[in-house]
């Protein structure tokens, strides 16, 4: 059984790890990927690049990824923040000085993994070339949400759950639908 205390320590102490992370490389990028995944800009714009690259099938996969995000985003942000109230990390966590006005709202699930992997996963079932192309900024921004402080790694790996979850749904949904007609 998973006591709630050693998952607490574990967060912080993960955390800790992370956010000490201070390489040239990740104070370049890592604030990069926050404002491109803000608002899902990055996800947007992956979106767009496939279509107008692609054939039909990335097309799909576009239109897919785009629902995915969107179901991963209300089951993350209307949904399960509304249920569980959780403080964001306390700055005396974050070593560096990235740590921003950060939202009032809940920490747990990180809705921008949760629309990340939801766009990525669903992009994947239909066309694993761009959703491995994808994958790369996605573990970017789970990354990210820890290293800025904006949340904990349970947050982050719960969102994750939500974004799988979101993929499978948007890929079964329509199996369930015929079966239910027919």
């Amino acid at each position: 059984m998973i006591d709630s205390a050693d998952v607490k320590e574990g967060d912080e102490r993960l955390t800790r790890r992370v956010a000490h992370w201070t390489t040239p490389l990740t104070r370049r990028v890592l604030p990069a990927v926050e404002s491109a995944a803000e608002h899902t800009k990055l996800w947007w714009a992956a979106a767009a690049l496939m279509s107008a690259t692609g054939g039909y099938r990335e097309r799909k996969a576009a239109i897919a990824g785009l629902v995915g995000m969107g179901v991963a985003e209300l089951a993350s942000n209307a949904v399960c923040k509304q249920l569980y109230e959780r403080r964001r990390p306390p700055k005396e966590l974050i070593p560096h000085q990235d740590v921003h006005d950060r939202p009032d709202s809940s920490s747990f699930p990180s809705g921008h993994t949760a629309a990340a992997v939801g766009f990525t996963a669903t992009v994947a079932a239909t066309s694993p070339g761009w959703g491995a192309a994808c994958a790369v900024p996605t573990v970017a921004v789970a990354v990210e949400r820890v290293h800025s402080g904006a949340h904990y790694p349970s947050d982050v790996a719960v969102g994750a759950v939500i974004g799988l979850a979101s993929a499978w749904l948007i890929h079964r949904t329509p199996q369930l639908v015929l079966r239910r007609l027919l």
